[in-house]
């Protein structure tokens, strides 16, 4: 005889939270596409009436605010924010990917526990204090050690933001390391091979992937950054010739300029229509991460 579901209380409680786990779990794929719908539409109509892409992409001049010639040129804010976001990661690789390795293939106990407490505890450090680092500390010892008129540029805003994304590249390329199966490592232990020769002949080869996602997701952290790049980077509209340029980023206008800005108006619009670029940039780093991420899952 087949049994049958009881309808009592139990079951009801079941079929609730099977649907409040439903709901959490769509939920970031409703609020993404809900921002996306929501920065579109307000940056809609520049996109389709004012906008000259020439312009947009290719002119250094960002003057929105003119009476006579507004001109909604973004190549210096472009600029400004590839090379900060160029700067920082190529200063947190080293160092994220080398804390990364010493965690999962050196450290061992209670070292390995107080480094990941303290990279855990520098991720949550707000992006606000760090701006206040770059502002009040870097600012004057950067002047003191180049010699150079004005501390808050390209050097320093990396610096800071390198910082800021060396946490999630370390724990994401510590978890692509402890990934490798360790008969990997026993296979060549087996064969006479170092400590240091297993780790750089066969764990890294093998976590190639990860550690590239790691990589992809510290650039779309720092691309996004936006408080510690406005109190950091100088804020000054500027294609960079070097690392002691001030420059503006594109979150940083953003920011500075939103607030004052008429609501409706072309200004406002084109904000928009940067954040948009700034989305679909994000957007793109992001999801190549998770496919490269899910390769190494199926692999």
């Amino acid at each position: 005889m087949q049994h049958e579901d009881v309808r009592d209380f139990h079951w009801y409680v079941d079929k609730a939270m099977a649907s409040l786990v439903f709901l959490g779990g769509i939920s970031a794929i409703v609020f993404i596409i809900g921002i996306f719908l929501f920065i579109t539409r307000e940056g809609f109509a520049f996109i389709t009436q004012s906008m000259d892409i020439r312009e947009f992409f290719f002119d250094p001049a960002w003057r929105p605010t003119s009476d006579s010639n507004p001109t909604y040129g973004a190549f210096a804010l472009i600029a400004g924010t590839a090379s900060i976001t160029g700067l920082a990661v190529l200063l947190s690789i080293p160092f994220s990917l080398g804390a990364a390795i010493y965690i999962a293939e050196f450290a061992e106990g209670r070292t390995r526990e107080i480094l990941k407490i303290l990279i855990e505890l520098l991720a949550a450090i707000p992006s606000v204090v760090w701006g206040f680092i770059g502002l009040s500390i870097m600012n004057p010892l950067i002047i003191d050690m180049f010699d150079v008129p004005v501390g808050l540029n390209i050097l320093n805003a990396g610096v800071i933001l390198a910082l800021m994304a060396a946490p999630i590249m370390t724990t994401i390329a510590e978890d692509a390391l402890k990934a490798v199966p360790d008969r990997y490592r026993e296979a060549a232990e087996a064969l006479g091979a170092t400590r240091w020769q297993v780790t750089l002949k066969i764990v890294l080869p093998a976590a190639k992937h990860g550690l590239m996602a790691a990589v992809l997701l510290g650039v779309g952290r720092g691309f996004g950054e936006t408080m510690a790049v406005l109190m950091a980077s100088g804020h000054s509209i500027n294609v960079p010739d070097g690392l002691f340029d001030s420059v503006r980023a594109l979150t940083a206008t953003i920011a500075a300029e939103l607030g004052e800005t008429a609501v409706g108006s072309e200004h406002y619009q084109a904000l928009f229509t940067l954040g948009i670029l700034l989305f679909a940039v994000t957007f793109i780093i992001n999801l190549t991460a998770d496919l490269v991420m899910r390769g190494i899952k199926r692999s």
